[in-house]
């Protein structure tokens, strides 16, 4: 009896310090984390990077930090998915783990209602929707391109695409600005058309609003221009694609999230990549749209991969490519994130998206793998 009171007493005791462990182990990664986001330097030249590579054969700090900043974000999310206690408010309770999100880099001057209606819209649809209502459809965004990109010279017979949005839901202000900046930033004689599919949206304005855009842009730029493809039932993001590139009819297909901005010259060196080999598919670089203030924050160049557990992960580019000193240079990727740009008909050799998959990401690995 006395050792099975002991035993107890010590697989008790052992519990609670493997829990306090736990909890000390967790804040040190937290303030590790974000000791090494605002204290450690910011790498921007080469030779800084070539050197850290050089240093680091291996990339095992690279993989340190990327492994540190992974299971902060899960135990992130664990937090802000506490269930609410009885009589709580997400909405209404100014200190919520929500308006904490939203009001902490923006809104700071907004009264209480407009506060309410920014926090119902940000909880609707994962962004500042209440901010976006009220930003220009064509605001002028930074240019970050380097001065080589910007001084290129392209073939004057580019072949021209068909851009495809799949969206479900999306807030009408922000699919409209990726229409009206596609528009606007790409070459006329380029973009034959554009393409909205709507995977079965329940919203009010994403019908008689933007069945109404869509008739005036096609009044101004032409029947046809824009095509709605409307699904009677949701059928998911790889089914909502393959429904896009079936209505298209340019020689070299584009599919974008319906959330996305365009900037001067996203489309020719695209378009010269895949004129030169159509067996190419290409992935745009991508900038930040901050989620709170709907600032353009720059990205690094990098390479797309995934990690063990197939979701998609920006990678540090090889050093092959830094070896070559020229920023224009593309970069080789086993997998694409998102969204990307390919020959209409090279992309059905290859079997198009496996219309079978129904859970998010597995097509950016699965397209690298055809």
């Amino acid at each position: 009896m006395l050792c099975s009171r002991r035993t107890k007493t010590l697989v008790s005791t052992c519990v609670i310090l493997s829990g306090m462990t736990n909890i000390v182990c967790l804040l040190y990664v937290g303030w590790i984390t974000n000791y090494v986001a605002n204290v450690s330097p910011k790498v921007t030249e080469n030779s800084e990077l070539e050197r850290k590579l050089e240093d680091d054969s291996r990339g095992e700090t690279l993989k340190i930090i990327e492994r540190l900043d992974k299971l902060e974000s899960v135990v992130n999310e664990h937090i802000k998915d506490r269930p609410l206690k009885d009589g709580e408010d997400s909405l209404s309770d100014p200190a919520s783990d929500l308006a904490t999100s939203l009001f902490l880099h923006w809104g700071h001057d907004l009264g209480p209602e407009s506060r309410r209606a920014a926090l119902q819209k940000f909880q609707y649809y994962g962004y500042n929707g209440y901010l976006s209502d009220r930003v220009s459809l064509t605001r002028p965004i930074p240019d970050y391109r380097q001065d080589d990109c910007r001084n290129m010279v392209y073939s004057p017979d580019l072949p021209q695409l068909s851009v495809i949005f799949i969206f479900v839901n999306e807030a009408l202000s922000v699919l409209l600005r990726s229409v009206h900046t596609v528009i606007q930033r790409t070459p006329a004689h380029l973009l034959r058309e554009v393409i909205l599919v709507d995977d079965h949206s329940n919203s009010p304005e994403l019908k008689e609003h933007l069945q109404r855009f869509v008739d005036e842009s096609n009044a101004q730029h032409g029947p046809g221009f824009i095509k709605m493809v409307r699904h009677h039932k949701q059928e998911g993001l790889i089914r909502s694609r393959v429904s896009g590139w079936r209505a298209a009819s340019a020689p070299v297909v584009a599919l974008f999230d319906a959330h996305v901005e365009f900037n001067t010259g996203w489309a020719e060196p695209i378009l010269q990549r895949i004129k030169e080999d159509r067996t190419r598919v290409v992935s745009p670089s991508f900038d930040n749209i901050k989620f709170d203030t709907f600032e353009v924050e720059e990205y690094p160049l990098s390479a797309q991969g995934f990690d063990w557990e197939l979701w998609c992960r920006y990678l540090n580019p090889p050093k092959s490519w830094w070896a070559l000193r020229n920023q224009t240079a593309p970069i080789r990727s086993p997998a694409l994130i998102g969204c990307f740009v390919v020959d209409r008909k090279y992309f059905e050799e290859i079997g198009l998206l496996d219309e079978g998959m129904e859970i998010y990401g597995g097509e950016n690995v699965e397209l690298g793998i055809r």
